[in-house]
């Protein structure tokens, strides 16, 4: 890399023997180094290492431009952010220069005009990797001159010809010259403007306001889109989707492993508190009902269920959790199973239901937790070992829990019932009081849905006991 703090002339530059790269053979160049490192492209993305990951590697060495297709929540935004890392950590370009021309090769009037003055005495200044990214979420209300560019009326008051360049004010497309430009959910913008980037995937220059004004860019494209957005808000034109090189699918995490490693990753760090502990089975409880999500017939598929979903969640049962210790001077916040109901809150405005029905959301929720209870249960536990704790029930003991009853009152119920405190530590649950309270209502949950177990709620709070006894009509 050029010593910037040397080179401040283009005379400098030229002495020095830079020699600028087009912004593709640039990516290409830094991408082709990584690869050779073994360093990772996207850190940060989870699960695309073997589908999406050499998808976009293959684009890039092609020097193609991307559009990367998907639900929300599938790391499409992050994705196209993390390009940046692909550009070289500085550029040179003429001090003052609106759209980042190259100084040995300037395009726009200004510059050409300072540099026929100046010479290799014009100044240049480096700009790094943040100012050479742009992006914007389409809306309908973005224009053409938004994108690339509007005749500056001030500019022409001040006495400057209509036709003349420099009352060009430079919309958002040319400032990104020499860098990424990223449209988000590419279908919202209007058609009329989507036409209008026409020359800028193909020809690689813009026309401003209809006047002969020829300003070749150097440009790397990118946007994402929700294939929801085809028919519901608006659709890429076929031109202009032709003219994107790579169409790239995301897709949500292929496993329950995938799902639990973004919510840590991802989850609220104001959570990060040294007396949170969730244990493993209950991420995994949180990530499956995510997971049946999104394969319930209740749910708007064509929409998604968006990894936000199980962050979300996962952040509403530690607050609860966390809400609950202090309440009870705890010293450490852990969720139960009797957390899960709040995570309604969390869930609803994220998913979209097949039909509309005043309290079916709850009632959908209600059932997707309890398959994943049961989904998690089966993994961890053997039903037919856990019915010694089935048993202690037989002779009418029962055993109440809630999201608001401190760990201390399921001391009592562990020591009574000591096969059930021997399933906590088979369960994983440590010596602390509230891993071993939130491990009790998890195994009691389960044998409930395996229907060992009753449970009747009773003023807000679950009450679990033995299975009412069916009594066989006498024959007569």
């Amino acid at each position: 890399m050029p010593p910037r703090s040397r080179l401040k002339t283009i005379g400098a530059l030229r002495r020095f023997g830079y020699k600028p790269s087009s912004i593709r053979q640039e990516m290409r160049r830094n991408l082709v180094a990584k690869i050779r490192k073994k360093e990772r492209l996207f850190p940060g993305i989870i699960g695309f290492d073997d589908t999406v990951i050499p998808q976009i590697e293959n684009a890039i060495l092609a020097g193609q431009d991307i559009i990367l297709l998907g639900e929300r929540g599938q790391a499409k935004s992050r994705i196209i952010r993390s390009l940046v890392s692909l550009l070289d950590p500085w550029i040179p370009t003429i001090d003052g220069c609106e759209i980042n021309d190259i100084p040995f090769s300037p395009n726009c009037k200004p510059c050409l005009a300072k540099v026929a003055k100046d010479g290799d005495k014009t100044k240049i200044r480096w700009i790094g990797r943040d100012e050479r990214y742009s992006e914007k979420l389409a809306t309908p209300d973005i224009s053409i001159a938004d994108l690339i560019g509007e005749v500056d009326p001030i500019k022409v008051a001040e006495g400057r010809y209509l036709a003349d360049e420099h009352t060009i004010h430079y919309g958002l497309v040319p400032r990104t010259n020499r860098g990424i430009f990223s449209i988000n959910e590419l279908p919202d913008l209007a058609e009329r403007v989507q036409v209008g980037l026409f020359n800028l995937m193909e020809e690689r220059d813009v026309q401003i306001k209809g006047y002969r004004i020829r300003l070749p860019l150097d440009i790397f494209v990118v946007a994402t889109a929700n294939p929801e957005d085809y028919t519901n808000r608006g659709r890429i034109i076929t031109p202009l989707k032709d003219r994107y090189g790579a169409q790239i699918r995301t897709h949500y995490p292929q496993n329950i492993a995938q799902e639990m490693e973004i919510m840590d990753q991802e989850r609220s760090s104001i959570l990060d508190e040294d007396n949170v502990f969730v244990p493993p089975y209950f991420k995994e409880v949180i990530a499956e009902i995510t997971a049946q999500a999104r394969r319930s017939s209740h749910i708007n598929q064509r929409s998604g269920v968006s990894v936000r979903v199980s962050i979300a969640n996962l952040e509403t049962v530690i607050s609860n959790a966390t809400r609950r210790a202090i309440r009870n001077k705890e010293e450490w916040a852990v969720p139960r199973v009797s957390d899960l109901p709040f995570i309604a809150a969390s869930f609803n405005g994220k998913i979209e239901m097949e039909s509309f029905e005043d309290g079916r959301e709850d009632r959908v929720i209600d059932e997707l937790t309890k398959r994943a209870l049961l989904t998690v249960f089966g993994r961890h536990l053997d039903i037919q070992a856990l019915e010694p704790v089935v048993q202690y029930f037989q002779d009418g003991k029962v055993v109440e829990v809630s999201s608001e009853a401190p760990v201390a009152s399921y001391r009592k119920a562990l020591r009574a019932n000591s096969s059930l405190e021997d399933a906590t530590v088979e369960l994983g649950a440590d010596q602390r009081p509230e891993t071993r309270a939130a491990a009790a209502e998890f195994i009691l949950e389960g044998l409930h849905l395996n229907r060992k177990l009753n449970r009747e709620t009773v003023n807000g709070k679950f009450r679990y006991g033995s299975l009412p006894v069916t009594k066989v009509p006498r024959s007569r």
